[in-house]
């Protein structure tokens, strides 16, 4: 999960004189032939690498030829209390590499803390981009890719996770999650009873490897065809857009006019009222209050 700076959290001040800095690597996110030539640069560069698990990460840092390199554990537990430490090798002119176990540092993974922190204190930080599950998932997954919302993982229960699938049924823009395969069918039949049994889904799972899955349909079959399985991996789920909303008729207006001027609003307090609620032209509703007499 994505770790977030607490507004109360510690800023610092070492200046603006830092010699060293933080760069943040992206890593292949299945295939370890994705990893970029300037990523393999900077971790060979790099004074201390910083990663979430090192027995993951070593097998990535012996086949480019830097398993010399020390590392620091960086991971959703020890992010908060790294930052000081980071920040001072940054100040004394160290170059700190900040990888994960896949995909880019502070999408849903541990780093966002890091880079404020660094920030905040003056120090330069930069990044080698790559893989990303979120946009390999929504480039091919079909469905509108001009704009897109990502979401990451949803709140594992609660009023929250209510509030964000809410927020998700609404949304007309394409949306990106991510799932772990335990929770993968009832995030999906949360989402059907969300949006619909009919709105258009993309799973893909172990992209960029051997195994890799892209399926298409709707939130009903995807509920149906995973009651069962035994999901392996992790999981980006792509959701189509909600429709926009028909348009209010005349007799939901002229109701809701009505109201309006029931409580006590006038003519063109009720149009003003009426025009924002519904988002249309407030000369057309106000025409609209002139027919009721």
């Amino acid at each position: 999960m994505s770790s977030r700076c607490d507004a109360d959290d510690d800023t610092y001040s070492i200046g603006r004189q830092m010699s060293g800095k933080l760069i943040l690597v992206a890593t292949p996110i299945g295939n370890l032939s994705d990893i970029t030539s300037r990523a393999v640069d900077a971790l060979r560069e790099a004074d201390v690498i910083c990663c979430e698990d090192t027995r993951h990460s070593s097998k990535l840092l012996q086949r480019i030829g830097v398993s010399e390199k020390p590392l620091i554990i960086v991971n959703e537990h020890t992010e908060h209390d790294a930052r000081e430490k980071l920040v001072g090798m940054v100040a004394q002119g160290k170059t700190v590499a900040l990888i994960t176990d896949a995909g880019s540092p502070g999408i849903s993974d541990p780093g966002e803390r890091i880079v404020r922190a660094v920030i905040d204190a003056g120090g330069v930080v930069t990044a080698m981009p790559g893989p990303s599950a979120a946009i390999m998932a929504v480039t091919v997954s079909g469905l509108p890719s001009a704009r897109f919302v990502f979401e990451g993982f949803l709140p594992r229960s609660g009023a929250e996770r209510k509030e964000r699938l809410e927020a998700v049924a609404n949304e007309q823009r394409t949306v990106v999650l991510y799932e772990a395969p335990h929770r993968l069918h009832k995030t999906l039949t949360d989402l059907e009873a969300m949006c619909g049994a009919h709105r258009r889904i993309v799973i893909a799972a172990e992209l960029t490897k051997v195994h890799e899955e892209l399926w298409r349909g709707t939130l009903h079959d995807a509920v149906k065809r995973h009651a069962d399985a035994e999901p392996r991996g992790e999981f980006v789920l792509v959701l189509a857009g909600a429709s926009p909303a028909a348009p209010p008729t005349d007799d939901e207006l002229l109701a809701a006019i009505r109201a309006e001027i029931a409580g006590g609003a006038t003519r063109k307090d009720a149009a003003s009222r009426v025009s924002a609620r519904f988002g249309v032209s407030k000369r057309h509703v106000y025409e609209l209050t002139l027919t009721l007499g």
